[in-house]
């Protein structure tokens, strides 16, 4: 069984989680239409976990420790994204919008890795200052992550679960 890598802390293991997803997006970008389906699959996925991480685990630890608005934000900013993630999931590939549907979220995401990854304003460098154990909150997101991506090889992981944006009918 290969050895899973190794994060110093909860930031380097989400910053590690961007690049991952940013790949796959990259590839996906000269995948051959064969290959794109897969692919679409791997980037809801790992967007889900991510997502699915952070909520439960990185956000609300932050909670009354950085800007109101930043953390605010990057709730809504995951339900845009969660609303197309379900969208691409339950969609054909062969769809006329399949491919727009991807690039809208890559850009949805890039945005979203920005705020979070910036300098001196966002929201990483905001947790940095918190004083809170990065190292134990790596612990519980590492432990929930390997949860949820065994659930995922099953075929188990549930649809994106938008959380604050309310969902006209």
């Amino acid at each position: 069984m290969p050895k899973s890598p190794t994060y110093s802390d909860a930031i380097a293991l989400l910053k590690a989680d961007h690049r991952k997803v940013e790949d796959l997006f990259a590839k996906y970008e000269t995948a051959s239409d064969a290959k794109k389906p897969d692919l679409a699959r791997q980037i809801c996925n790992e967007l889900k976990i991510h997502t699915i991480i952070e909520e439960e685990i990185f956000y609300p630890a932050l909670k009354g420790k950085i800007e109101q608005e930043t953390w605010t934000e990057a709730y809504v900013e995951h339900d845009g994204a969660k609303v197309l993630i379900n969208d691409i999931m339950a969609s054909d590939p062969e769809d006329d919008f399949f491919d727009a549907k991807i690039k809208v979220l890559s850009e949805e995401i890039k945005h979203h890795v920005h705020e979070e990854e910036a300098r001196s304003e966002g929201m990483f460098s905001q947790a940095r200052a918190t004083g809170l154990d990065m190292v134990e909150l790596r612990d519980q997101m590492l432990a929930r992550k390997t949860e949820l991506m065994a659930q995922a090889k099953t075929g188990e992981l549930p649809p994106a679960q938008v959380s604050v944006v309310k969902l006209a009918a």
